[in-house]
Formats: structure tokens, sequence, C-alpha cells
């Protein structure tokens, strides 16, 4: 089972434990986790030894996702992805984007879900810059939150 981290500095240490093998990191919201979310996971754990979790918190998803959003909090997200096989530690971050964890942390692999161009993803070149790789896993179709969400709502009005 994975750690959820207490703060950046924790999660760094944890990091340079590790070398000199290969770190993965990768970020999202996962606010209702599902199938998508856990095949995507084990697939970027795959690429190394370890895979650190950038988690948006609360506030950063709300200004991601918009109004009621998260469903879920973060404390509660953060225990249950890091209680999956594949997540070796998970840490919240308030900002919009995950560059300033990223550049803090400096993982080996960046990785983002194929729902995101290479030219996109945020890190890319400060990973790319200090020897990493930054590698897109492919999306799978019908695992989506907001489609999940809305298949609720649909729901609910029947």
């Amino acid at each position: 089972m994975g750690k959820v981290m207490k703060d950046w500095e924790e999660a760094r240490n944890f990091r340079e434990s590790l070398r000199p093998g290969k770190v993965v990191f990768t970020n999202g919201v996962f606010d209702i986790l599902h199938r998508g979310h856990v095949e995507y996971l084990a697939d970027a754990r795959a690429l190394g030894q370890a895979l650190i979790l950038g988690l948006n918190s609360d506030e950063s998803a709300h200004r991601l996702k918009g109004p009621g959003r998260p469903v879920v909090k973060q404390e509660d997200r953060a225990t249950i992805l890091a209680a999956l096989e594949a997540v070796s530690a998970v840490v919240m971050f308030d900002q919009d984007t995950p560059r300033e964890l990223i550049n803090y942390l400096k993982p080996d692999v960046l990785v983002k879900g194929g729902d995101y161009r290479m030219e996109d993803i945020v890190g890319n070149k400060e990973v790319r810059s200090w020897g990493g790789e930054v590698r897109v896993i492919p999306f799978r179709t019908g695992f989506s939150t907001t489609e999940f969400l809305q298949r609720i709502r649909q729901l609910h009005k029947e």
C-alpha cells in the first residue's frame, strides 16, 4: 500500500530514497475512481520502480472542473488512491498545474493519459531537460468521471 505524503518535502525524500531506481510521476483529480483510472495507474507504474501521484487539492480541482467538483474530498481521494497496488505515494498540490511539483520532485518519467498531446503536457520540457522521458498512455474509451456523473444525474431525473 502506498503512502499519503504530508508535504512535498516528504515526497522528495521518498523519491530520493529510490535512487538510482526509475520514478514515475502522474497527476490528476481522480474524483470518482473508476476502471479507467485503475488501469491507467497500473500502466504508469509498470514504467518504473515506483509511482508518485500528484493529486489536485479540492481547491485546485474545483478551479479545474467547475461547480460541484470535486465530489469526493481530497483526503478521501488520497487515501483511496494510496491503497491501490500501483501507487507508491500520493502528494497533494494546490496550484492549477503540477509544474512546480514536477520541478521539485524531478521524476524520471512523466506520464499522462491519451487524451493529452505530448506538446500540451505540463512538465514535458522540464522532465526532458534533466534527461527524463515523457510518455502518453493510450486513453481507454468509455471511462470518464464526467460521463459517469452525467449518467448518475440522468438516473436521478428518471
